[in-house]
């Protein structure tokens, strides 16, 4: 069954499977009444789902439970491999971290989000929302805006008119003509700021990663509002960020 959805039309089935993939991600594992409960779908469905995915090798049955298979780490591999080559910038985020102390990241733009491919924690830092995988606002995170900045305009109207613009905090970006600004401010200084936009107490500073005109993503540096004092998040952490920016860009294949 095909279902309207945006501009495009969606797989009724495709969305399902997908749903209950994320359900087991999440859980580690689950059994039929579970997934049927937690999405809101007959017993009969979920079972015919999750045989199908048995039979692709994408979910593993033990007992009365599924849980993903190994397989998903073949597929992941993959995806990493086609940003350019993700073993420097898992290398520099995690010299990133240990030089700071602090959370480090690597994300790029998916589907009008930032994503996150890499994260790291040095010594001192506290978690945050983020995981590899996962997606945040665009318009609230260091990350995002400062690939923003850099994309083709076109592409940043695209996005524009894609984002709600929802507050995660009272100091997130609540227009679109406030993004715009955001950007250009990031392009004069080089790097961009979260600050406090995602998440209360937690600021981050982003530098963009590129290959001549075209941006690959950003990598950044974030920590508690308490450590990441102005003089701190301009001076030090920006000189770190940058600079862990331009190793990745002087040994990543980009082309």
């Amino acid at each position: 069954m095909e279902s309207q959805r945006g501009t495009g039309r969606t797989i009724r089935s495709v969305e399902i499977s997908f749903k209950i993939i994320e359900s087991l991600k999440r859980k580690g594992g689950a059994g039929v009444t579970e997934l049927a409960t937690e999405l809101e779908h007959s017993k009969s469905t979920i079972h015919s789902h999750l045989g199908t995915l048995e039979d692709l090798e994408i979910a593993v049955k033990e007992d009365d439970q599924y849980r993903l298979s190994l397989r998903i780490l073949n597929i992941a591999q993959h995806v990493r491999e086609q940003i350019g080559n993700y073993d420097v910038i898992r290398k520099e985020v995690k010299t990133l971290a240990r030089d700071t102390g602090e959370i480090a990241q690597f994300g790029i733009e998916e589907h009008s989000r930032v994503s996150y491919l890499c994260k790291a924690a040095g010594d001192d830092s506290v978690e945050t929302a983020s995981s590899v995988g996962t997606q945040q606002p665009i318009h609230s995170t260091a990350l995002g805006k400062t690939i923003c900045a850099y994309l083709p305009r076109e592409r940043v109207d695209e996005i524009v008119s894609e984002t709600e613009f929802l507050a995660q905090t009272e100091n997130t970006i609540a227009t679109a003509e406030e993004f715009y600004e955001e950007l250009e401010a990031i392009r004069e200084r080089g790097y961009g700021i979260d600050d406090e936009e995602n998440i209360d107490g937690l600021r981050c500073v982003a530098a963009p990663v590129r290959n001549g005109e075209d941006v690959l993503g950003a990598i950044s540096v974030s920590g508690p509002s308490s450590r990441f004092t102005d003089e701190r998040l301009h001076g030090e952490l920006a000189d770190y960020v940058q600079g862990a920016a331009n190793v990745v860009e002087r040994n990543t294949n980009l082309s």
